[in-house]
């Protein structure tokens, strides 16, 4: 199976507290787990295909919760993206990873939350060298709880219509991988939101 050496990247602790690299699932073109490798191993040029996931959430009213990656994040910091994207353990299902991880960085579990079909792309960050090689699985749902973002991973977060995003995407820089998800999601965000939230 493949894994990788690297080392410099994030790493969650172990329980005797030494800090283990993080481990991605790699995966074929249909979305196959082949193996498993270090996360910024994975994203070095010219990147390895991985599974990933990304979430969009929405209020009420329909407007979509958006998050700014905050500054101290190794890849796409300072940026705007969706509500909370990541990557599930070697064996965790995605929708599991996705529940998890928006719960850990918002702070706020969401209330409903529907698969959305997957995406696969190829984005590289000019910014940082790094590349998205990834099988995206969708999910969209609604939050309702209090938000306490975790600032090791946000900066803030915004409530935006699609006119208040298409506004923000014209002035502001979004993570790379932004659009492709959003259009490949909007069928669902629309089955979601309902004809009158405009998406």
């Amino acid at each position: 199976m493949p894994t990788s050496p690297a080392t410099g990247s994030p790493a969650t602790p172990s329980p005797d507290g030494a800090a283990e690299p993080i481990m991605l699932e790699l995966v074929d073109e249909g979305g196959v787990t082949i193996g498993t490798a270090e996360k910024l191993w994975a994203h070095q040029a010219p990147g390895r295909l991985h599974r990933a996931f990304s979430v969009f959430l929405f209020d009420d009213e329909g407007r979509l919760l958006l998050q700014r990656r905050a500054l101290g994040k190794y890849h796409s910091p300072g940026v705007w993206s969706n509500t909370c994207c990541g990557h599930p353990y070697p064996g965790e299902p995605p929708f599991v990873a996705a529940a998890r991880r928006t719960a850990e960085e918002l702070g706020a579990a969401p209330a409903l939350m529907r698969e959305a079909g997957t995406v696969r792309y190829n984005h590289p960050d000019p910014a940082s060298g790094l590349v998205e090689q990834e099988f995206n699985h969708l999910f969209v749902g609604v939050v309702r709880g209090e938000l306490r973002p975790d600032p090791e991973e946000i900066d803030d977060v915004a409530f935006v219509t699609a006119k208040e995003l298409a506004e923000r995407r014209a002035e502001g820089v979004f993570s790379a991988w932004f659009g492709t998800v959003l259009d490949a999601a909007l069928p669902a965000v629309r089955e979601v939101t309902g004809d009158t939230a405009g998406w």
